[in-house]
């Protein structure tokens, strides 16, 4: 990475290919509605697990620099957290809990990192679960391990839900370290709810775990396959469980996990949700942390009404 100190005040954005996300067209049209003045939003772009310094680099920018007012983080929560949490003057509970970051910010001069995962994946899935889902008895299957499924599985399993909650809960990853991490950190979760953890190397390791799960269900994309990287952790073979939710994390790429799922959305009955709202929740909290404002119910409306009309003008 090049980094050069701000002429102005900055809003960074750290993902893989930030380049092509919504979000660099569409923050200056939210900042102009926001009144946030001349801020701007500058792309950090890090490969995939990178070495610790790559993280380290991406921190200091933002702390030592009186123009840097912050950040989102996408994909390199849990990596950027580990290699650079001493960084920190502040850590939220969350960000401590699951060991992963998606929001840096300054608050009184010092520098705070803040898991909104366990907030924007709840907004979103209030959006489309709705109440009562559970009763029937069905499980959650999050295929990935990372940030995104331990927020999601820390929603689910909330006490205020009582019993409208999964049976069962399934993560699965690539990797035997993720998993084990996965496991470790929920585990401090207070809940009866059961977790199970597959290793599911190959697509097809995904479709036997998925073959398991029982109707009205909950199948989730948070591998990142289908955004960064193209392609599904599902082969073109898995069978969707009946009258289940499918959520894919994503909004943009090839999104190849959701065109499976919708094309059994018919014959499976099926409801396929993709990552638009998640995505305006993620940014939404963040931003309200980095430039310490409230983003209340109309506010996100407006908001989410910009973001409609740009998709639609990019079409």
């Amino acid at each position: 990475m090049q980094l050069e100190r701000n002429t102005r005040p900055t809003f960074y954005f750290i993902g893989v290919t930030t380049g092509q996300s919504s979000i660099m067209k569409l923050f200056p049209l939210w900042a102009e509605a926001l009144g946030l003045g001349d801020a701007q939003i500058k792309g950090m772009d890090i490969a995939i697990h990178a070495e610790p310094e790559a993280y380290r680099q991406a921190v200091r920018q933002i702390k030592d620099d009186p123009l840097a007012l912050g950040a989102l983080v996408t994909t390199h929560k849990i990596d950027l957290f580990r290699a650079a949490r001493d960084l920190f003057d502040e850590l939220d509970p969350y960000a401590v809990m699951f060991e992963e970051l998606s929001s840096i910010s300054k608050r009184d001069g010092k520098l705070v990192g803040s898991a909104k995962d366990p907030i924007s994946s709840g907004l979103s899935m209030e959006a489309f679960i709705p109440p009562g889902f559970w009763q029937a008895g069905g499980e959650a299957f999050i295929m990935g391990a990372g940030g995104s499924a331990l927020a999601i599985s820390s929603y689910l399993t909330r006490q205020e839900h009582g019993t409208d909650v999964p049976s069962r809960i399934t993560l699965s990853n690539r990797s035997q370290p993720r998993l084990d991490s996965a496991q470790e950190l929920l585990s401090r979760i207070d809940t009866e709810v059961p977790f199970r953890y597959e290793l599911c190397p190959q697509p097809e390791d995904n479709d036997r775990v998925l073959h398991e799960i029982p109707p009205h269900s909950l199948i989730i994309n948070a591998t990142g396959l289908g955004k960064d990287r193209p392609g599904s952790p599902l082969s073109d073979d898995a069978l969707f469980p009946a009258d289940s939710l499918v959520w894919e994390l994503n909004y943009r790429g090839d999104l190849k996990f959701m065109h499976q799922a919708r094309s059994q959305q018919a014959t499976r009955g099926l409801h396929v949700e993709d990552g638009w709202v998640y995505f305006l929740h993620g940014w939404t909290q963040v931003i309200q942390d980095v430039f310490q404002l409230t983003i209340d119910e109309p506010t996100f409306r407006q908001l989410e009404d910009i973001a409609l009309q740009l998709q639609r003008a990019a079409k």
